[in-house]
C-alpha cells in the first residue's frame, strides 16, 4: 500500500483503489492536493476506473464530492465503497448515485 500525503493508495492501475487513512471525518483533507495526485495516479497508470474506500468515514466536505466528480469526469468509472448514511444522501441529494457506482461490501 503507497500512502500519498492525503491517500492510501491500495492499487494502482488500470483501477486504482483509494482510501483515507482510516480517518472518520475528513474536514482536514487538503482537497488541491488530493485532486493532484489523483490526476497524477490516472496520468501515471492510465487508470481506467478509481475506487474510493470510504468504510469507517462519516462525513466528507463538500469538496469531495467535486473531486469524485472530476475523477469521474477523467476515468469515465469510479465506485464508492461503504458509504455512510450521510455521505450516501449527499450523493443523492447531488445526484451523484447516478454517476457514481456505490456499493456496500462486508469487511
Amino acid at each position: 500500500m503507497q500512502t500519498l500525503t492525503e491517500l492510501e493508495v491500495y492499487q494502482a492501475g488500470e483501477v486504482t483503489v483509494i482510501g483515507f487513512g482510516g480517518r472518520t471525518v475528513l474536514d482536514q483533507l487538503n482537497l488541491a492536493e488530493c485532486y493532484d495526485e489523483i490526476l497524477d495516479l490516472i496520468r501515471e497508470y492510465n487508470c481506467q476506473s478509481m475506487a474510493f474506500d470510504l468504510t469507517g468515514v462519516r462525513s466528507i466536505p463538500s469538496g469531495l464530492l467535486g473531486l469524485l466528480m472530476s475523477a469521474h469526469r477523467q476515468t469515465g468509472d469510479v465506485h464508492v465503497y461503504n458509504p455512510s448514511k450521510d455521505i450516501r444522501e449527499a450523493l443523492e441529494v447531488t445526484n451523484l448515485d447516478r454517476v457514481l457506482n456505490l456499493h456496500e461490501i462486508e469487511l
